[in-house]
């Protein structure tokens, strides 16, 4: 309903719907790096890739990053709308590069979620969701790491 205003929503949507709804992946490893900006995460990750001859892949996917900053300049819910998408979209390139080589994410499911909870609490440990709150749980339908450091 936001592609009227928002064009490049519709471009998200599309590339959305061309992923596979429940993604397979390959027989190698899939290692995910989460932590705050400016923790050295591009400089892990590229060190990893290289040790590992793996497949480095970023969140958002480079195939929408170029929308952050329209998204991040949008409500709540439509920023979390895009990098969940984001999320899926980069399963499905996770999928096909794990079946290649080891796959080394910067950031993954685990940032958005950080992301929902802290925006939903403002901060505040006492507004925290009760810890079996779904906001916790991996979505079913969302590739699966191996590893998550």
């Amino acid at each position: 309903q936001y592609a009227d205003r928002i064009p490049e929503a519709e471009a998200v949507l599309d590339l959305l719907e061309k992923c596979p709804e429940h993604q397979k992946k390959g027989d190698f490893p899939v290692i995910v790096f989460e932590g705050l900006d400016a923790t050295g995460k591009t400089t892990v990750t590229e060190a990893v890739k290289d040790n590992l001859n793996g497949i480095l892949l970023r969140s958002p996917p480079p195939c929408i990053s170029q929308w952050r900053t329209v998204f991040d300049d949008e409500p709540t819910p439509i920023k979390r709308a895009f990098y969940a998408a984001g999320n899926y979209i980069l399963a499905s390139e996770i999928a096909k590069a794990s079946t290649q080589a080891p796959v080394i994410i910067d950031r993954y499911w685990h940032s958005t979620a950080a992301y929902t909870i802290a925006t939903e609490t403002n901060g505040k440990v006492n507004d925290l969701p009760p810890a079996h709150d779904e906001v916790y749980q991996w979505p079913e339908d969302l590739l699966k790491p191996d590893l998550v450091l």
